[in-house]
């Protein structure tokens, strides 16, 4: 069971923490100093800790208090820990909640919030946890489909990837067509790839048209090809996409921009595998699997007369959906790491981004996907003033760009942001963590808004 582990050299303080806690279901080991406190969170199950800052007789500095702290973060870095004293230092308790602490409390301490701040933090630990878990698992997960499919260097993080990752390499050895739907950008043509790479036709030619960028006057000659004098120009013959893809695959982009007459063409040819080239009555024979993909609403387009119900189901044998950027957010920084490192490859310096600039990449809104991203990092390596890029280099929108982990409310101006910061603060008796779940953000954001609207911690927690 994990268990509460109380740091004080005060015999009393421990038992009365001890049977508080019991009479609440909780377990608890207690520890007389430093030393005592680093073996019980190497030998046991510690899910909170509450030191004391002091443990030598008559000392107020809260020097062994923080060298203590800093001692289970470095064992635990993971391990919710609330301090307590009776010399309340407003500066100490700032600096060691910046370093990590999740809260200071002075003594004596009220029970009942004493108790309902160590069950939330036991279970902010239990959740840490259980999301550690989850994301070793899912680590292991995508070590597994790396190691067993050609994955054709696809870089992602997300669970919701890696759906879209599983459910294309256990499509990509049935014969039939796949559509593949998601906006622009967002990378349907490398899980086109993917599902070719890891298909039976993996070694045959795979073919890309844009299908919606190709004008009714062009679509015969450039899918089925063309004899030569077929049109003005036309000096020789021409093989089409259809022939160039026998025995392989045909990648079929923008599927839903394709005009009327292209549907009716394409839907005979994926009914009967026949076709002419254009200025030949000889009937020919393509084997092409195809895999179609559209940024539309397909569905929607039929229901207003744009696009084919029969195509549709032809095409629609199997869906697979890439979700937006901003629909998962654990792969941004990857992401542009990657970009990063392939934009700077053959540089002298080892270029890497700042802790600003990427929680400015995971707070921004990416409307062009992975994409934008891509030309935001590029547009970093140009400007930037050093091998750290920093936020202000990749040149975001700030209308786009909010504190990353944060719910804070966007605010009319600085002056009423400014008050209801300083009204949580009071409240809070000036404890940063408190605040900062008052507001509902987490305490980096709040340190982050104070100084931008200018806030000074010890005026507010004076103020009356």
């Amino acid at each position: 069971m994990v268990k509460v582990l109380v740091v004080d050299d005060q015999q009393s303080v421990c038992t009365a923490l001890e049977v508080l806690f019991d009479l609440h279901g909780m377990q608890t080991i207690t520890a007389r100093s430093p030393e005592e406190a680093i073996d019980a969170i190497e030998r046991e199950d510690v899910g909170v800790v509450i030191q004391d800052m002091n443990f030598r007789q008559g000392t107020t500095s809260g020097n062994e208090g923080v060298e203590l702290m800093r001692s289970i973060r470095r064992i635990d870095p993971d391990v919710p820990i609330v301090l307590m004293t009776a010399f309340t230092s407003l500066e100490m308790a700032v600096q060691l909640i910046k370093e990590g602490a999740n809260d200071y409390l002075a003594k004596p301490w009220d029970d009942s919030k004493l108790v309902a701040t160590v069950k939330n933090l036991m279970r902010l630990r239990e959740l840490s946890q259980e999301n550690m878990r989850l994301v070793a698992q899912g680590r292991r997960a995508r070590q597994e489909l790396a190691r067993r499919y050609d994955l054709r260097g696809l870089v992602y993080q997300s669970p919701q990837m890696q759906e879209v990752v599983s459910l294309a390499v256990r499509v990509a050895g049935a014969n039939v067509p796949v559509l593949i739907t998601g906006p622009n950008g967002s990378g349907k043509e490398k899980v086109a790839e993917i599902v070719q790479a890891n298909s039976r036709r993996n070694d045959k030619p795979f073919v890309r048209v844009n299908s919606g960028g190709l004008p009714d006057t062009l679509l015969d000659a450039e899918l089925f090809g063309a004899e030569a004098g077929a049109y003005t120009g036309a000096t020789k013959t021409r093989m089409g996409r259809f022939e160039e893809a026998h025995g392989g695959t045909l990648f079929l982009d923008e599927i839903g921009n394709l005009s009327a007459n292209g549907q009716m063409k394409l839907l005979r040819v994926l009914q009967t595998g026949e076709f002419q080239r254009l200025g030949s009555n000889v009937t020919r024979k393509a084997d092409v699997r195809v895999i179609s993909a559209t940024n539309i609403n397909l569905t929607a387009a039929i229901e207003a007369g744009t696009f084919r119900e029969d195509l549709y189901f032809r095409l629609n044998v199997i869906e697979v959906q890439v979700p937006a950027l901003r629909d998962r957010p654990d792969d941004i920084v990857p992401l542009a790491e990657f970009f990063v490192k392939e934009g700077s490859a053959g540089s002298e310096e080892s270029v890497t981004l700042s802790e600003e600039a990427r929680q400015a990449l995971v707070a921004h809104e990416w409307p062009g996907n992975v994409r934008e991203l891509q030309n935001k990092v590029q547009r970093s390596l140009l400007v930037r003033r050093s091998a750290v890029i920093q936020a202000d280099d990749l040149g975001l929108a700030p209308g786009h760009v909010a504190a990353p982990g944060s719910t804070e409310p966007q605010e009319a101006g600085e002056d009423s942001e400014r008050a209801e910061i300083e009204k949580a603060l009071r409240e809070a008796r000036g404890v940063v963590a408190r605040a900062a779940a008052q507001l509902g953000m987490s305490r980096q954001a709040l340190y982050r808004r104070m100084e931008r609207v200018g806030i000074a911690l010890e005026r507010t927690t004076r103020a009356k």
